[in-house]
């Protein structure tokens, strides 16, 4: 009998076959994180398919959305990015199962993953075991923080890895050491694309994106961090910027939104009130 695979509640976040689920949540226990109001608290993901669904959607042509319902966890949604080579899973989500697998297949597969940070890992491995062993590329700075491991994950080193057909993963850092971003040579505007997860993050007001170390306890990056992001991104055009959440989407002028952020963020941050 095969033991369970236990997801923390407050992160989403899969920790490997176990018959009990651990102690604490490595990831929580993070300052960039915390323990849920009631403590730390586990499902299995056998449970988790009783309880949830998960919502594909349009968020843009080519663009797929993934996003649990109810909201579980950090609430983020995956992106299945159509393309001729293969297509791309962006960020990730905790609930895999087989109404999923067969609406994905008939997208096209998956043919790789990449995720932006830990915050994100969720399910990955369910994930690429279900399309055949998929590849995930994630950045070597944050091997630390993968709490269930698998021979399908890619580590890369260096500040850029191309990934087939034009896409590209930048690591940023700040939010995590290890923080990369996707970017897409190819879009019908011909400025390319950035699928960001959160950092950039797209604000509520979504003339503006912004710039953090934790998101729940409202830590800051530093002046340092937000030009050395910038400056990361200036080689590569982009004109659309697909955040975080559905519909966090900015759909024109995405580098030079980036770049009267940072400034504003910048000005935020020395201005003596």
């Amino acid at each position: 009998m095969e033991m369970p695979t236990h997801i923390c509640v407050t992160c989403g976040t899969q920790f490997p076959p176990a018959g009990r689920p651990p102690e604490q949540c490595a990831i929580c226990q993070d300052e960039r994180q915390y323990i849920g109001l009631k403590g730390q608290q586990w499902i299995t993901l056998e449970d988790l398919r009783t309880t949830h669904r998960n919502a594909i959607y349009e968020e843009s042509p080519g663009i797929w959305g993934i996003a649990m319902g109810p909201k579980f966890a950090i609430g983020q949604r995956g992106l299945l990015i159509q393309n001729p080579a293969g297509n791309i899973l962006w960020d990730c989500v905790s609930l895999i199962d087989s109404d999923t697998v067969d609406r994905i297949q008939a997208l096209g597969r998956i043919s790789a993953i990449a995720i932006s940070h830990p915050h994100y890992y969720s399910s990955m491995i369910e994930w690429s075991e279900a399309f055949g062993g998929a590849p995930i590329y994630l950045h070597e700075d944050d091997r630390q923080w993968v709490q269930r491991h698998g021979p399908c994950i890619r580590f890369w080193q260096g500040e850029t890895h191309a990934l087939a057909h034009g896409f590209t993963l930048v690591r940023l850092g700040g939010h995590f050491a290890g923080y990369q971003v996707l970017h897409s040579s190819e879009s019908v505007d011909g400025l390319g694309t950035l699928f960001s997860g959160d950092l950039p993050q797209v604000c509520m007001d979504r003339r503006w994106v912004s710039f953090m170390y934790s998101y729940p306890n409202y830590l800051p990056l530093s002046v340092a961090s937000v030009d050395r992001i910038v400056a990361a991104l200036e080689p590569f055009e982009f004109g659309k910027l697909f955040g975080a959440w559905p519909g966090f989407v900015i759909r024109a002028d995405a580098k030079s939104t980036v770049r009267r952020s940072a400034e504003r963020y910048l000005r935020a941050l020395t201005i003596d009130r």
